[in-house]
Protein backbone atom coordinates (compact mmCIF):
# COMPACT_ATOMS: atom_id res chain seq x y z
CA UNK A 1 0.00 0.00 0.00
CA UNK A 2 1.38 3.49 -0.82
CA UNK A 3 1.97 5.72 2.14
CA UNK A 4 -0.78 7.91 3.53
CA UNK A 5 -0.27 11.40 4.88
CA UNK A 6 -2.25 13.98 6.84
CA UNK A 7 -3.10 17.17 4.97
CA UNK A 8 -4.53 20.63 5.53
CA UNK A 9 -8.05 20.12 4.27
CA UNK A 10 -10.51 22.68 3.03
CA UNK A 11 -13.89 22.37 4.69
CA UNK A 12 -17.22 24.14 4.41
CA UNK A 13 -17.76 26.74 7.10
CA UNK A 14 -21.23 25.30 7.71
CA UNK A 15 -22.49 23.73 10.91
CA UNK A 16 -24.41 20.56 11.61
CA UNK A 17 -27.43 19.66 9.54
CA UNK A 18 -26.81 22.51 7.09
CA UNK A 19 -24.04 20.42 5.54
CA UNK A 20 -26.77 18.49 3.75
CA UNK A 21 -27.47 21.66 1.75
CA UNK A 22 -23.94 22.01 0.38
CA UNK A 23 -22.70 18.44 -0.12
CA UNK A 24 -23.52 16.04 -2.97
CA UNK A 25 -23.11 12.37 -3.92
CA UNK A 26 -20.27 11.35 -6.27
CA UNK A 27 -20.65 12.86 -9.74
CA UNK A 28 -21.26 9.53 -11.49
CA UNK A 29 -24.48 8.70 -9.60
CA UNK A 30 -26.08 12.13 -10.03
CA UNK A 31 -28.98 12.16 -12.50
CA UNK A 32 -29.88 15.33 -14.43
CA UNK A 33 -32.89 15.72 -12.16
CA UNK A 34 -30.78 15.52 -9.00
CA UNK A 35 -28.22 17.88 -10.51
CA UNK A 36 -30.94 20.49 -11.03
CA UNK A 37 -32.27 19.93 -7.50
CA UNK A 38 -28.82 20.40 -5.95
CA UNK A 39 -28.24 23.54 -8.00
CA UNK A 40 -31.49 24.96 -6.65
CA UNK A 41 -30.88 23.81 -3.07
CA UNK A 42 -28.04 26.18 -2.21
CA UNK A 43 -25.71 28.45 -4.25
CA UNK A 44 -22.80 26.97 -2.28
CA UNK A 45 -23.58 23.35 -3.17
CA UNK A 46 -20.48 21.49 -4.37
CA UNK A 47 -22.44 20.29 -7.42
CA UNK A 48 -21.43 23.59 -9.05
CA UNK A 49 -17.85 22.34 -9.02
CA UNK A 50 -17.99 18.53 -9.30
CA UNK A 51 -20.70 18.44 -11.99
CA UNK A 52 -21.05 21.92 -13.43
CA UNK A 53 -23.93 22.16 -15.89
CA UNK A 54 -22.30 24.69 -18.23
CA UNK A 55 -21.10 22.79 -21.30
CA UNK A 56 -17.67 22.71 -22.90
CA UNK A 57 -14.52 24.46 -21.71
CA UNK A 58 -16.58 27.16 -20.03
CA UNK A 59 -17.97 24.60 -17.57
CA UNK A 60 -14.54 23.70 -16.18
CA UNK A 61 -13.53 27.38 -16.07
CA UNK A 62 -16.72 28.21 -14.20
CA UNK A 63 -16.19 25.35 -11.75
CA UNK A 64 -12.66 26.56 -10.99
CA UNK A 65 -13.79 30.17 -10.59
CA UNK A 66 -16.59 29.09 -8.25
CA UNK A 67 -14.18 27.05 -6.13
CA UNK A 68 -11.67 29.90 -5.87
CA UNK A 69 -14.46 32.35 -5.07
CA UNK A 70 -15.66 30.21 -2.18
CA UNK A 71 -12.16 30.19 -0.72
CA UNK A 72 -11.82 33.96 -1.08
CA UNK A 73 -15.27 34.55 0.44
CA UNK A 74 -14.67 32.22 3.37
CA UNK A 75 -17.30 29.66 2.35
CA UNK A 76 -14.43 27.16 2.37
CA UNK A 77 -11.84 27.41 5.10
CA UNK A 78 -8.41 25.77 5.38
CA UNK A 79 -7.83 23.64 8.46
CA UNK A 80 -5.21 25.03 10.83
CA UNK A 81 -3.07 21.88 10.90
CA UNK A 82 -2.56 18.72 8.84
CA UNK A 83 -4.84 15.86 9.85
CA UNK A 84 -6.54 12.67 8.78
CA UNK A 85 -10.26 12.13 9.38
CA UNK A 86 -12.45 9.26 10.56
CA UNK A 87 -15.87 9.12 8.89
CA UNK A 88 -18.79 7.15 10.31
CA UNK A 89 -21.81 6.41 8.10
CA UNK A 90 -24.95 4.96 9.71
CA UNK A 91 -27.52 3.47 7.35
CA UNK A 92 -30.17 0.78 6.90
CA UNK A 93 -29.59 -2.20 4.61
CA UNK A 94 -31.88 -5.23 4.37
CA UNK A 95 -33.77 -3.95 7.42
CA UNK A 96 -30.57 -3.82 9.50
CA UNK A 97 -28.92 -0.69 10.88
CA UNK A 98 -25.22 -0.75 10.00
CA UNK A 99 -22.22 1.49 10.61
CA UNK A 100 -19.22 1.81 8.35
CA UNK A 101 -16.04 3.54 9.44
CA UNK A 102 -13.32 4.75 7.12
CA UNK A 103 -10.23 6.92 7.16
CA UNK A 104 -9.91 9.98 4.91
CA UNK A 105 -6.28 10.75 4.08
CA UNK A 106 -4.10 11.77 1.17
CA UNK A 107 -2.27 8.90 -0.50
CA UNK A 108 -0.01 8.38 -3.47
CA UNK A 109 -1.74 6.84 -6.49
CA UNK A 110 0.32 4.19 -8.22
CA UNK A 111 0.25 2.01 -11.31
CA UNK A 112 -1.59 -1.33 -10.86
CA UNK A 113 1.44 -3.34 -11.98
CA UNK A 114 3.22 -2.32 -8.76
CA UNK A 115 0.63 -4.35 -6.86
CA UNK A 116 -0.14 -1.89 -4.07
CA UNK A 117 -3.40 -0.38 -5.36
CA UNK A 118 -5.49 -2.68 -7.53
CA UNK A 119 -8.56 -1.88 -9.69
CA UNK A 120 -11.36 -4.29 -10.56
CA UNK A 121 -13.00 -2.52 -13.49
CA UNK A 122 -11.98 -0.87 -16.74
CA UNK A 123 -12.20 2.89 -17.15
CA UNK A 124 -13.98 4.80 -19.91
CA UNK A 125 -12.18 7.43 -21.95
CA UNK A 126 -14.92 10.06 -21.78
CA UNK A 127 -15.23 9.88 -17.99
CA UNK A 128 -11.46 10.03 -17.52
CA UNK A 129 -11.19 13.07 -19.77
CA UNK A 130 -13.97 14.84 -17.85
CA UNK A 131 -12.36 14.21 -14.45
CA UNK A 132 -8.94 15.18 -15.86
CA UNK A 133 -10.18 18.52 -17.12
CA UNK A 134 -11.87 19.27 -13.79
CA UNK A 135 -8.73 18.35 -11.85
CA UNK A 136 -6.51 20.56 -13.99
CA UNK A 137 -8.93 23.47 -13.66
CA UNK A 138 -9.41 23.27 -9.88
CA UNK A 139 -6.20 21.59 -8.66
CA UNK A 140 -8.21 19.89 -5.92
CA UNK A 141 -9.91 16.59 -5.05
CA UNK A 142 -13.52 16.98 -3.90
CA UNK A 143 -14.45 13.27 -3.82
CA UNK A 144 -12.32 10.54 -2.24
CA UNK A 145 -11.29 7.36 -3.99
CA UNK A 146 -12.95 4.52 -2.05
CA UNK A 147 -10.44 1.77 -1.16
CA UNK A 148 -10.68 -1.51 0.78
CA UNK A 149 -7.84 -3.27 2.55
CA UNK A 150 -7.40 -6.49 4.55
CA UNK A 151 -7.25 -6.11 8.32
CA UNK A 152 -7.33 -9.65 9.75
CA UNK A 153 -6.28 -8.54 13.23
CA UNK A 154 -8.90 -5.74 13.42
CA UNK A 155 -6.23 -3.14 14.16
CA UNK A 156 -8.20 -0.55 12.22
CA UNK A 157 -11.24 -0.96 14.48
CA UNK A 158 -9.08 -0.37 17.55
CA UNK A 159 -7.64 2.83 16.09
CA UNK A 160 -11.09 4.05 15.11
CA UNK A 161 -12.48 3.31 18.58
CA UNK A 162 -9.72 5.47 20.03
CA UNK A 163 -10.20 8.24 17.45
CA UNK A 164 -13.92 8.69 17.99
CA UNK A 165 -13.48 9.52 21.66
CA UNK A 166 -12.56 13.00 20.38
CA UNK A 167 -15.26 15.66 19.87
CA UNK A 168 -17.28 15.22 16.69
CA UNK A 169 -16.09 17.71 14.06
CA UNK A 170 -19.10 17.59 11.71
CA UNK A 171 -22.39 15.73 11.35
CA UNK A 172 -25.39 15.63 9.03
CA UNK A 173 -27.95 13.29 7.44
CA UNK A 174 -28.14 13.02 3.66
CA UNK A 175 -31.13 12.66 1.34
CA UNK A 176 -31.05 8.85 1.60
CA UNK A 177 -31.22 8.96 5.40
CA UNK A 178 -27.56 8.05 5.92
CA UNK A 179 -26.10 9.68 9.01
CA UNK A 180 -22.55 11.05 8.83
CA UNK A 181 -20.17 11.93 11.64
CA UNK A 182 -16.61 13.16 11.12
CA UNK A 183 -13.68 13.27 13.55
CA UNK A 184 -10.35 15.05 13.06
CA UNK A 185 -7.22 13.07 13.98
CA UNK A 186 -4.17 15.32 14.21
CA UNK A 187 -1.92 13.82 16.89
CA UNK A 188 1.26 12.29 15.51
CA UNK A 189 1.04 9.02 17.45
CA UNK A 190 -2.38 8.01 16.11
CA UNK A 191 -1.54 9.15 12.58
CA UNK A 192 1.65 7.07 12.72
CA UNK A 193 -0.39 4.04 13.80
CA UNK A 194 -2.75 4.44 10.84
CA UNK A 195 0.26 4.87 8.54
CA UNK A 196 1.87 1.70 9.88
CA UNK A 197 -1.32 -0.31 9.40
CA UNK A 198 -2.07 0.86 5.87
CA UNK A 199 1.57 0.86 4.82
CA UNK A 200 1.64 -2.93 5.10
CA UNK A 201 -1.62 -3.67 3.31
CA UNK A 202 -2.65 -4.01 -0.32
CA UNK A 203 -5.57 -1.73 -1.23
CA UNK A 204 -8.41 -2.47 -3.65
CA UNK A 205 -10.31 0.29 -5.42
CA UNK A 206 -14.02 -0.03 -4.70
CA UNK A 207 -15.24 3.24 -6.24
CA UNK A 208 -13.27 5.95 -8.00
CA UNK A 209 -11.42 4.13 -10.79
CA UNK A 210 -11.63 7.18 -13.05
CA UNK A 211 -10.36 9.49 -10.33
CA UNK A 212 -7.42 7.17 -9.66
CA UNK A 213 -6.57 7.08 -13.36
CA UNK A 214 -6.79 10.87 -13.41
CA UNK A 215 -4.34 11.12 -10.50
CA UNK A 216 -1.86 8.98 -12.43
CA UNK A 217 -2.24 11.17 -15.50
CA UNK A 218 -1.67 14.27 -13.38
CA UNK A 219 1.45 12.64 -11.91
CA UNK A 220 2.76 11.98 -15.41
CA UNK A 221 2.25 15.65 -16.29
CA UNK A 222 3.68 17.39 -13.22
CA UNK A 223 6.00 14.81 -11.66
CA UNK A 224 5.93 12.39 -8.68
CA UNK A 225 4.27 14.84 -6.26
CA UNK A 226 1.30 14.96 -8.62
CA UNK A 227 0.37 11.42 -7.58
CA UNK A 228 -0.99 12.58 -4.21
CA UNK A 229 -4.77 12.33 -4.12
CA UNK A 230 -7.64 11.89 -1.65
CA UNK A 231 -8.56 8.42 -0.40
CA UNK A 232 -11.05 6.76 1.93
CA UNK A 233 -9.90 3.46 3.47
CA UNK A 234 -12.08 0.82 5.10
CA UNK A 235 -11.45 -2.86 5.93
CA UNK A 236 -12.55 -5.56 3.48
CA UNK A 237 -14.31 -7.44 6.30
CA UNK A 238 -16.18 -4.45 7.71
CA UNK A 239 -19.82 -5.39 8.51
CA UNK A 240 -20.80 -2.03 7.03
CA UNK A 241 -19.20 -2.76 3.63
CA UNK A 242 -22.32 -3.33 1.53
CA UNK A 243 -22.35 -4.04 -2.21
CA UNK A 244 -25.76 -3.69 -3.81
CA UNK A 245 -26.66 -5.00 -7.27
CA UNK A 246 -26.94 -3.21 -10.57
CA UNK A 247 -29.98 -4.45 -12.49
CA UNK A 248 -30.36 -4.58 -16.27
CA UNK A 249 -33.16 -3.32 -18.50
CA UNK A 250 -33.46 -4.95 -21.92
CA UNK A 251 -35.03 -3.00 -24.78
CA UNK A 252 -34.95 -6.09 -27.02
CA UNK A 253 -35.27 -9.79 -26.39
CA UNK A 254 -37.71 -12.66 -26.01
CA UNK A 255 -40.99 -12.64 -24.14
CA UNK A 256 -40.92 -14.18 -20.68
CA UNK A 257 -42.39 -17.52 -21.76
CA UNK A 258 -39.92 -17.77 -24.66
CA UNK A 259 -37.05 -16.92 -22.31
CA UNK A 260 -38.25 -19.65 -19.95
CA UNK A 261 -38.06 -22.21 -22.74
CA UNK A 262 -34.52 -21.11 -23.65
CA UNK A 263 -33.32 -21.26 -20.05
CA UNK A 264 -34.85 -24.66 -19.25
CA UNK A 265 -32.28 -27.38 -18.69
CA UNK A 266 -29.66 -24.96 -17.40
CA UNK A 267 -31.65 -23.42 -14.54
CA UNK A 268 -34.23 -24.26 -11.93
CA UNK A 269 -37.07 -21.93 -12.87
CA UNK A 270 -39.74 -20.54 -10.58
CA UNK A 271 -42.48 -18.00 -11.39
CA UNK A 272 -43.06 -15.19 -8.89
CA UNK A 273 -45.52 -12.32 -8.67
CA UNK A 274 -43.42 -9.33 -9.71
CA UNK A 275 -40.18 -7.35 -9.56
CA UNK A 276 -40.01 -7.06 -5.77
CA UNK A 277 -40.55 -10.78 -5.19
CA UNK A 278 -38.18 -11.63 -8.03
CA UNK A 279 -35.37 -9.44 -6.69
CA UNK A 280 -35.80 -10.86 -3.18
CA UNK A 281 -35.78 -14.46 -4.40
CA UNK A 282 -32.67 -13.91 -6.54
CA UNK A 283 -30.87 -12.20 -3.65
CA UNK A 284 -31.54 -15.17 -1.36
CA UNK A 285 -30.40 -17.83 -3.84
CA UNK A 286 -27.38 -19.98 -2.95
CA UNK A 287 -26.93 -21.25 -6.51
CA UNK A 288 -23.65 -20.70 -8.34
CA UNK A 289 -25.44 -18.21 -10.61
CA UNK A 290 -28.86 -16.68 -10.12
CA UNK A 291 -30.98 -13.88 -11.55
CA UNK A 292 -34.62 -13.08 -12.27
CA UNK A 293 -36.51 -11.80 -15.30
CA UNK A 294 -39.60 -9.59 -15.20
CA UNK A 295 -41.81 -8.66 -18.16
CA UNK A 296 -44.32 -5.81 -18.21
CA UNK A 297 -47.78 -7.22 -17.60
CA UNK A 298 -46.60 -10.84 -17.46
CA UNK A 299 -45.02 -11.42 -14.03
CA UNK A 300 -41.51 -12.61 -13.26
CA UNK A 301 -39.30 -15.68 -13.30
CA UNK A 302 -36.44 -16.64 -10.96
CA UNK A 303 -33.58 -18.59 -12.57
CA UNK A 304 -31.14 -20.52 -10.36
CA UNK A 305 -28.37 -22.46 -12.06
CA UNK A 306 -28.14 -26.24 -11.97
CA UNK A 307 -24.85 -28.08 -12.58
CA UNK A 308 -25.51 -28.27 -16.33
CA UNK A 309 -25.23 -24.47 -16.54
CA UNK A 310 -21.45 -24.74 -16.17
CA UNK A 311 -21.34 -25.96 -19.78
CA UNK A 312 -22.40 -22.47 -20.89
CA UNK A 313 -19.19 -20.92 -19.52
CA UNK A 314 -16.09 -20.76 -21.76
CA UNK A 315 -13.54 -23.13 -20.25
CA UNK A 316 -10.67 -20.73 -20.94
CA UNK A 317 -12.21 -17.88 -18.93
CA UNK A 318 -10.46 -17.07 -15.63
CA UNK A 319 -12.12 -18.68 -12.62
CA UNK A 320 -12.55 -15.31 -10.89
CA UNK A 321 -14.67 -14.05 -13.80
CA UNK A 322 -16.63 -17.27 -14.28
CA UNK A 323 -17.81 -16.97 -10.67
CA UNK A 324 -19.49 -13.59 -11.26
CA UNK A 325 -23.24 -13.38 -11.89
CA UNK A 326 -22.68 -10.33 -14.11
CA UNK A 327 -19.97 -11.99 -16.22
CA UNK A 328 -22.03 -15.17 -16.53
CA UNK A 329 -25.12 -13.17 -17.51
CA UNK A 330 -23.36 -11.25 -20.28
CA UNK A 331 -21.18 -14.07 -21.63
CA UNK A 332 -23.43 -17.10 -21.22
CA UNK A 333 -27.05 -15.93 -21.09
CA UNK A 334 -28.02 -12.62 -22.71
CA UNK A 335 -26.39 -13.15 -26.10
CA UNK A 336 -25.86 -16.91 -26.35
CA UNK A 337 -29.21 -18.06 -24.92
CA UNK A 338 -31.60 -15.13 -25.24
CA UNK A 339 -30.20 -13.41 -28.35
CA UNK A 340 -30.02 -9.98 -26.68
CA UNK A 341 -27.43 -7.64 -28.26
CA UNK A 342 -25.21 -5.41 -26.10
CA UNK A 343 -26.89 -2.28 -27.47
CA UNK A 344 -30.19 -3.38 -25.90
CA UNK A 345 -28.81 -3.43 -22.33
CA UNK A 346 -29.08 -0.46 -19.96
CA UNK A 347 -28.44 -0.30 -16.23
CA UNK A 348 -30.31 0.81 -13.12
CA UNK A 349 -29.10 0.48 -9.56
CA UNK A 350 -32.38 1.11 -7.82
CA UNK A 351 -34.91 -1.71 -7.57
CA UNK A 352 -37.57 1.00 -7.56
CA UNK A 353 -36.34 2.17 -10.99
CA UNK A 354 -36.56 -1.39 -12.28
CA UNK A 355 -40.11 -1.73 -10.90
CA UNK A 356 -41.18 1.52 -12.56
CA UNK A 357 -39.67 0.50 -15.88
CA UNK A 358 -41.66 -2.74 -15.78
CA UNK A 359 -44.86 -1.06 -14.58
CA UNK A 360 -44.62 1.61 -17.30
CA UNK A 361 -43.67 -0.84 -20.04
CA UNK A 362 -40.35 0.91 -20.69
CA UNK A 363 -38.45 -2.33 -21.20
CA UNK A 364 -38.87 -5.69 -22.85
CA UNK A 365 -37.50 -7.44 -19.79
CA UNK A 366 -35.87 -6.41 -16.54
CA UNK A 367 -33.03 -8.56 -15.21
CA UNK A 368 -32.73 -8.56 -11.41
CA UNK A 369 -29.35 -9.54 -9.98
CA UNK A 370 -27.66 -10.34 -6.68
CA UNK A 371 -25.05 -8.04 -5.19
CA UNK A 372 -21.44 -9.05 -5.94
CA UNK A 373 -19.66 -10.41 -2.84
CA UNK A 374 -16.61 -8.43 -1.76
CA UNK A 375 -14.50 -11.61 -1.89
CA UNK A 376 -15.22 -11.93 -5.63
CA UNK A 377 -14.16 -8.31 -6.20
CA UNK A 378 -10.86 -8.96 -4.42
CA UNK A 379 -10.29 -12.15 -6.44
CA UNK A 380 -10.79 -10.29 -9.72
CA UNK A 381 -8.43 -7.50 -8.67
CA UNK A 382 -5.76 -9.95 -7.47
CA UNK A 383 -5.92 -11.75 -10.81
CA UNK A 384 -5.49 -8.50 -12.75
CA UNK A 385 -8.86 -8.97 -14.46
CA UNK A 386 -11.76 -6.56 -15.00
CA UNK A 387 -15.41 -7.06 -14.15
CA UNK A 388 -18.22 -6.23 -16.60
CA UNK A 389 -19.55 -2.69 -16.49
CA UNK A 390 -21.93 -1.91 -13.64
CA UNK A 391 -21.13 -4.99 -11.56
CA UNK A 392 -20.94 -3.27 -8.17
CA UNK A 393 -22.71 -0.51 -6.30
CA UNK A 394 -21.11 0.21 -2.94
CA UNK A 395 -23.61 1.62 -0.45
CA UNK A 396 -23.67 4.17 0.99
CA UNK A 397 -21.76 6.46 -1.33
CA UNK A 398 -19.15 8.88 -0.01
CA UNK A 399 -20.09 12.57 -0.05
CA UNK A 400 -18.33 15.06 -2.29
CA UNK A 401 -17.16 18.22 -0.54
CA UNK A 402 -17.07 16.99 3.05
CA UNK A 403 -13.25 17.10 3.12
CA UNK A 404 -11.49 18.75 0.16
CA UNK A 405 -7.87 17.95 -0.69
CA UNK A 406 -6.08 20.86 -2.41
CA UNK A 407 -3.20 19.70 -4.58
CA UNK A 408 -1.12 22.73 -3.60
CA UNK A 409 -0.11 23.47 -0.01
CA UNK A 410 -1.66 20.21 1.22
CA UNK A 411 1.45 18.65 2.72
CA UNK A 412 2.82 19.13 6.19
Amino acid sequence: MPEIQPFRALRYRVDGADLSRVLAPPYDVISPELQAELYARDPRNVIRVVLNRTTGDAGYEEAAATYRGWIEDGVLETEAAPAVYVLEQTFVSSERTLRRYGLLARFRAEDPDRGGVLPHEQTRAAAKEDRWRLLRATRANFSPIFLMFPDPESRFSSLVAESITRPVLAWYTDDQGTGHRLWRVDDEETIAAFQSLLGGARAYIADGHHRHATALRYRDEVGPDGAWTLGYFTPVDSPGLVVEPYHRLLSEGPALDEAEAKLRGHFALRPVAGVSAAAAAAAESKAAWAFALAEPGRGALVAESVPEAARLVPAAAPACLRALDTWFLHHAVLGPLLGVPDRAVSYVHSQVEAERAVEDGRCRLAVLLRGTPVRQIVDVADAGESMPAKSTFFHPKLPSGLVIHPLADAAR
